[in-house]
């Protein structure tokens, strides 16, 4: 009792902590406006307002020579910086640390004063799967532009779960498992979302202790630094996920294996603990006391007790008695904590989740102490189905991007509408506006976009357009507004799916279809051809765009190439073959070429992420077959699922994998014989098991050339290609 005493006061204390820092809003704004760019201070000052009827706001005007940003608190007042920068700087914030930020010589005035406030009073971002495919090798400096990203764009509900490792090996010992079973229990590094999120265990393990020591200090600096920002960081809690040789220790225990995933082997399954068991109470105390003690607590806590596998029994009686054990464990330990639950499972698994069920489950905890994260809006709005999720309160989600893929994609001008529509229908049980993202190596665009939508800017989309054209410009360009009004309204207009690549980054397979994109190739085209009339390039983002955008194209010239190799195979045309092959060749080498002007499209620098978190050899090996096997072969039946359209990979991997496809097709066209396409998956698979355990690196240079030069110069080398494409 002293010992739980002891803890809740220094959680009070965090909270105390927090309160001061309110006191300190202005000069938490002012070092991040210093962290973004010094002579921001010199210009830019910041003061404390009150709340618009208890609504967050911010006031941006010009007064005595100065741009003065008002807000009730500095996360506000971030948004409001960013408003100043976007709209009258031209500047986009990158997420990323080593893009600085470029600050017109002379900083312009606010012409006409401006307050805005917000119209939700939560705004999330995050999802468990961006740790993996984004986030598993981060250290401090990338994680401090990334919450200053967040803070800007109005992020007040980050998904913190940086270092729960440290907090269950804790509590896992403390219960009397050895070191060995409980690193043993979880998975590498870059696989650990979907432990935590109760779908495998032990894949890629055992975790090294290192890990864990330098997580948790990470994650300290992480949730501190948001606190400072006016973020209440959402850290996770028992969810009954429980190590299967907890059955040794507990023989009584009522743990149940839960059913299987995404292909994986018997071994890797997972285990549930029932709610009602009494030891499921103490492991809910033990783990909230620790990780209390290590991180502090803002009293929401994200749990998801069977995302994407079944439940032990889908009787309402019993989703609903485990939801309110559940809530009742863990308000046994904090009074006022509250539940975060992804809606992820209604979509996925909705055929198993009816009406009655889910009524069941939700209902178990009291109204408002459950707040729902409908996941994918963009696509389905699962609150529609679920009568607003029967009263619990909501936070409207985009989704945007699986598995990291790096494609054109992105439901962007509807997933607006929807939200507009929600906001008018669903009155006060609407709560917030987030995203889900999985990956960063995407258009920021979506994300900031969404995020705006949180406050009452009241742009239209004509207005919406510009701005984002000439901040990627970094002036007013007519050729950028054009190329990003066509992407708003006739391409950015795909829902995102699984395996949702362009042709080159999947598994070579004779005869199939692979086409995803549902944008006409003229329209992506022509988007280019703007891109490509400016004058030059000055910003980070327009580089992004030149090569998002061509390196869609380029790869929809490889399936198209591919279609026309696979027919001239069949038809036995053996000089079109000759030509088809050599232009794919030509297109992998070119889009490894192009990737190379973007760093963060690279994977030299993913894998040095992995390396550089090692103490030792072995475990920079290991880090480094972690980071390989993740974009690639994945696991189970998930091969393929985060492929990356990357410079290094493209040459060092996919490549490969289709040199292997076009030799066994000249094989089988100069010998008459027929494609052996079990003697090619052979050859490939060994390819592909030999690589993600190798550390020789065998890329490409990066190319020298200007990116807009370069840009061109193959837009001119594929015109022909391009010609016949886009007006069969």
């Amino acid at each position: 009792m002293a010992r739980r005493l002891a803890i809740w006061m220094m959680a009070a204390l965090v909270a105390v902590t927090a309160s001061a820092a309110v006191t300190g809003d202005v000069e938490q704004a002012m070092a991040l406006a210093a962290r973004l760019a010094p002579t921001l201070a010199g210009k830019v000052e910041f003061e404390l307002i009150e709340a618009d009827q208890g609504k967050d706001v911010f006031t941006l005007e010009s007064r005595g020579g100065k741009v003065v940003i008002g807000g009730n608190n500095a996360g506000s007042m971030a948004v409001g910086l960013n408003r100043y920068l976007n709209r009258y700087c031209m500047v986009t914030v990158s997420w990323y640390a080593d893009v600085p930020v470029q600050l017109p010589a002379v900083l312009p005035g606010v012409s006409v004063p401006e307050r805005v406030t917000a119209r939700v009073p939560q705004r999330f971002f995050l999802n468990y799967c961006t740790w993996g495919y984004t986030m598993p090798f981060w250290q401090w400096r990338d994680w401090e532009r990334f919450i200053d990203w967040m803070a800007l764009n109005g992020v007040n509900l980050p998904l913190a779960i940086t270092g729960q490792e440290a907090v269950w090996y804790n509590v896992w010992t403390s219960l009397g498992m050895s070191d060995k079973q409980v690193r043993g229990y979880f998975t590498g590094p870059a696989y650990l979302p979907w432990h935590r999120m109760a779908n495998i265990d032990g894949w890629c393990g055992p975790l090294p202790k290192q890990w864990l020591e330098s997580q948790t200090t990470l994650q300290q600096r992480i949730v501190a630094r948001e606190r400072e920002l006016n973020m209440r960081p959402v850290l996770p809690a028992f969810a009954g996920h429980v190590p299967g040789a907890l059955r040794e220790l507990f023989p009584d225990a009522d743990i149940q294996a839960l059913g299987g995933w995404a292909g994986f082997d018997e071994q890797y399954r997972t285990y549930f603990l029932n709610s009602e068991d009494p030891l499921y109470s103490r492991i809910q105390c033990l783990f909230l006391e620790e990780q209390t003690r290590l991180f502090g607590t803002d009293h929401i806590y994200g749990i998801d007790p069977f995302n994407e596998v079944d439940p032990p029994s889908f009787e309402p009686e019993y989703l609903n008695k485990v939801s309110r054990h559940i809530y009742e464990s863990l308000t046994a330990v904090d009074p006022d904590a509250e539940w975060l639950q992804m809606a992820w499972f209604l979509y996925y698994q909705r055929k198993d989740y009816t009406p009655e069920r889910t009524r069941a489950m939700l209902t178990g905890v009291p109204q408002g102490k459950m707040t729902m994260l409908d996941y994918y809006c963009e696509y389905k709005e699962m609150w529609r189905d679920h009568e607003g999720f029967y009263g619990q309160p909501f936070i409207w989600c985009y989704l945007g991007n699986f598995g990291g893929n790096t494609n054109v994609q992105g439901r962007v001008k509807e997933a607006g509408q929807r939200i507009e529509r929600a906001l008018a229908e669903c009155g006060d049980n609407l709560v917030g506006i987030g995203s889900t993202l999985e990956g960063l190596d995407v258009q920021q665009f979506p994300y900031e976009y969404i995020l705006e939508k949180a406050w009452n800017f009241a742009k239209t989309d004509e207005q919406v357009v510009n701005e984002l054209a000439d901040r990627h410009a970094g002036h007013q360009d007519s050729h950028a507004r054009e190329a990003w009004q066509c992407l708003y309204d006739n391409v950015l207009d795909i829902t995102p799916g699984n395996f949702a690549a362009p042709l080159p980054c999947s598994y070579p397979v004779m005869g199939k279809e692979n086409r995803t994109v549902k944008y006409h190739p003229y329209d992506l085209l022509a988007v280019w051809d703007n891109l490509l009339a400016q004058d030059r390039v000055t910003t980070d983002a327009m580089t992004i765009d030149l090569v998002w955008v061509g390196r869609q194209l380029l790869g929809d010239l490889f399936l198209v190439e591919k279609q026309a190799l696979d027919k001239a195979l069949t038809e036995k045309d053996k000089d079109a073959f000759y030509d088809h092959s050599n232009r794919m060749i030509d297109l992998l080498s070119d889009l490894d070429d192009l990737n190379s002007h973007l760093p963060h499209a690279s994977l030299a620098q993913w894998l040095a992420q992995a390396r550089d978190l090692g103490t030792t050899e072995q475990v920079k090996d290991y880090y480094e077959m972690n980071a390989r096997r993740l974009i690639t072969t994945w696991g189970g039946s998930l091969n393929d699922y985060a492929c990356r359209n990357w410079s290094g990979l493209m040459w060092d991997y996919y490549a490969k994998r289709w040199s292997i496809y076009i030799k066994d097709a000249t094989v089988a066209l100069i010998s008459g014989m027929i494609f052996d396409k079990d003697v090619c998956n052979e050859a490939i698979d060994k390819l592909q098991s030999k690589w993600v355990i190798s550390t020789e690196k065998d890329f490409q240079g990066k190319i020298e050339q200007d990116v807009l030069a370069h840009c061109r110069q193959l837009r001119d080398k594929y015109c022909q290609q391009f010609a016949a494409w886009t007006h069969r």
